[in-house]
C-alpha cells in the first residue's frame, strides 16, 4: 500500500510528508495478519498491535523480534520470513507508543513497562520460552526483558543496541519532554531522510528505505501528529534516561551483539553541547567494551554495514541471523 500510496503524493503534488497513514498506522498494510491485546496504561486500556507468523515446518522453538524507536515490527519482515522458512515461529510486536499499537497521552514510558507487556503477550500466546533479537532502542528493551524474565530467555540477539553507554556519565545534559516534543513536531519526510541516510546508512540511499522513510513520516502527516509527537519524545527520554550500560553484568543468557561497523549512530549526540558531540563515540566504538561486561557474550562485525543490516544487506543479515539462533 505504501509504495502505491507514496508514488501517488508524489505525482499529484501531496504535501511533502506524503500520504497521511494515521496516527496508528491504519492505512499502511503489513504482510501478515494483525491482532491485538489489550493492555492497562495509567487505568485506560491500550491496544498492543502484533504479528504471530507460524513456521512452515516447525522446529519448535520461537523468535521473538523487536523494533527500534525509528522503526516498527513490520521493518522485520525480510527477517522473519528467513526464520519461517527454517522453522521458527515468529513473533512481532509493535511497542504501546509505537506504529500500530496505542500512544496513549498519560503513558509514562519505561523499558521494564514494554518488556512486562512482551512478557504478558507471550504468555497470552502460549510462550514460556523465546530467543529474543532485538534491533537499536529494540536492544534495550531486548535486554531489560533479559534482566527481568532471565529463564524465558533462550538466547539474547542484540543488532546495534542503544544503552550500552550512560549518556550523562559522559556529560550530555537532560533534555524535558516539552522540549522533544518540540522538535518532534518537526518532523517531516526530508527530516527523518537526512538522519537516517547520515547515521544509519553513512551516507548512503537505497530506494528501497524510502517505504520505511514514508512509513515514519505518514504517522506524522495527519490529526494525529501531536499524538505521535509525544509518544516519539517520551520514548526518546526513556531511552535517554534508562541506559542498560550499568547493569550488563546481570545478562544471563548466551548474548550475541551483532555490530554494523559503518553505524554512526550516537543517540543523544543532538541534544549534546557543539563542544562535547565530536567526543561522543558511535555504537561500534562502544560495543566492544559492553560486550566484554556480559557474562556470556560475543561480539559479531558486519563490515560495510551501518545501523539496519537487516534492511542494508538482508540476505547477509539473514545468513548470520539463522546460524546465531541456532
Amino acid at each position: 500500500m505504501i509504495g502505491v500510496l507514496a508514488g501517488a503524493a508524489m505525482l499529484i503534488g501531496a504535501a511533502p510528508d506524503g500520504p497521511d497513514l494515521g496516527a496508528n498506522l491504519e492505512r499502511f498494510t503489513y504482510p501478515w495478519p494483525v491482532q491485538t491485546m489489550t493492555v492497562d496504561v495509567v487505568g485506560q486500556p491500550a491496544s498492543m498491535a502484533f504479528m504471530d507468523i507460524a513456521a512452515e515446518r516447525p522446529n519448535g522453538r520461537v523468535v521473538v523480534l523487536l523494533h527500534g524507536k525509528n522503526f516498527c515490527g513490520v521493518t522485520w519482515a525480510s527477517s522473519a520470513r528467513a526464520l519461517a522458512k527454517a522453522g521458527y515461529r515468529v513473533i512481532i510486536p509493535d511497542q504501546i507508543g509505537f506504529c500500530k499499537s496505542s500512544k496513549p497521552q498519560a503513558a509514562q514510558y519505561s523499558l521494564a513497562m514494554l518488556a512486562n507487556n512482551t512478557r504478558r503477550l507471550l504468555a497470552s500466546r502460549g510462550v514460556s520460552r523465546a530467543t529474543i533479537v532485538g534491533h537499536s532502542m529494540g536492544g534495550m528493551l531486548a535486554m531489560r526483558y533479559a534482566i527481568m524474565f532471565p529463564d524465558a530467555v533462550e538466547r539474547l540477539v542484540l543488532v546495534n543496541p542503544l544503552g550500552l553507554v550512560d549518556r550523562s556519565e559522559e556529560g550530555v545534559p537532560y533534555v524535558d519532554i516539552d522540549t522533544l516534543w518540540a522538535t518532534e513536531r518537526k518532523t517531516s519526510y526530508a527530516s527523518i531522510k537526512a538522519y537516517q541516510q547520515a547515521n544509519y546508512y553513512h551516507g548512503t540511499w537505497k530506494p528501497s528505505y524510502d517505504r520505511w522513510v514514508w512509513m515514519q513520516a505518514g504517522m506524522y502527516a495527519g490529526q494525529g501528529r501531536n499524538i505521535v509527537a509525544l509518544a516519539q519524545a517520551k520514548t526518546s527520554e526513556m531511552i535517554r534516561t534508562q541506559p542498560v550500560a550499568h547493569e550488563l553484568y546481570r545478562l544471563k543468557p548466551s548474548t550475541t551483539v551483532i555490530i554494523g561497523t559503518l553505524d554512526r549512530t550516537a543517540f543523544g549526540r543532538g541534544q549534546a553541547p557543539a563542544s562535547l558531540q565530536q567526543f561522543l563515540k558511535a555504537i561500534p566504538q562502544v560495543a566492544p567494551d559492553a560486550v566484554r561486561k556480559i557474562p556470556k557474550g560475543k561480539l559479531v562485525r558486519m563490515e560495510g554495514l551501518g545501523h539496519s543490516p537487516q534492511i542494508e544487506d538482508p540476505v547477509r543479515f539473514e545468513t548470520l541471523l539463522l546460524e546465531t539462533v541456532a
